[in-house]
């Protein structure tokens, strides 16, 4: 059976205190960027979804506990999900603990043409400080950036930067890594000093405000392939005018 393809969407936020309303936000987020889906089933643990006549009560719920449980749109032949998890101030960049919302939709022609409105969604929803959509075949590749020890060489794929590890990065307003599309709230874009209209009109080209003041980016105008030379190009430039995401520069 051939694997689905997907489209990964991921935003940090700032963990979740009590039920403040950015989990439905999100979810509402995530609704208006694709008209007809509608995200009300859970998922038994056999896989199957089952309906949820109580949303809302159901995701306040597991907020005021911290949680953000998995929401599908109950069809199986064309899923959507979006769920959070939790990461510890020991592993978050500035010791600050964080919500990391990830929403999955089918890689076709309608998930790639929703994917900028579907990131905003989420990010805006969840309050988040930055965000990025990557195709499924690319992340584990982009993956490979990370250095997992400051002891040992680390030489990435396809000459692409290494990258630290989130904890070793100062603040959670700077990304981890770049992405097809990005998402920068107004914290991120001024910690990484974008934009730059002098050195970024080609970016600017391919992005858009939001309504918090934070910025959508596309990276490449058609869906990131590392394979494609131009796109491996722009990803290199693109962490070249950018040396804080993934904590590569080094405050003295």
């Amino acid at each position: 059976m051939t694997k689905r393809r997907t489209l990964i969407h991921i935003v940090y936020a700032p963990a979740l205190v009590g039920n403040d309303g950015r989990t439905l936000a999100v979810v509402h987020g995530v609704e208006r960027a694709l008209p007809g889906v509608r995200l009300e089933w859970e998922l038994s643990d056999e896989g199957r979804p089952l309906a949820l006549p109580q949303r809302e009560g159901w995701l306040a719920k597991a907020a005021a506990r911290g949680e953000f449980p998995l929401l599908c749109n109950g069809d199986e032949s064309y899923p959507v999900t979006v769920y959070g998890l939790r990461t510890s101030g020991r592993q978050a960049p500035g010791g600050q603990p964080l919500l990391d919302v990830h929403a999955k939709l089918p890689l076709d022609a309608v998930g790639i043409a929703a994917a900028a409105e579907v990131l905003e969604g989420v990010a805006e929803g969840a309050l988040a400080f930055w965000g990025r959509v990557l195709p499924d075949a690319v992340a584990p590749e982009m993956a490979k950036q990370i250095r997992h020890s400051a002891d040992q060489p680390h030489v990435p794929p396809r000459g692409l930067p290494a990258l630290n590890l989130p904890k070793y990065i100062r603040s959670p307003a700077i990304p981890h890594h770049l992405g097809w599309l990005n998402y920068w709230s107004a914290a991120a874009a001024q910690a990484i000093g974008f934009p730059d209209p002098a050195r970024d009109a080609d970016l600017l080209s391919r992005a858009r405000r939001t309504a918090t003041g934070g910025w959508v980016v596309r990276l490449t105008d058609t869906l990131l392939d590392l394979e494609n030379p131009a796109h491996l190009e722009a990803l290199v430039r693109a962490y070249e005018r950018f040396p804080e995401i993934g904590g590569r520069v080094t405050l003295g």
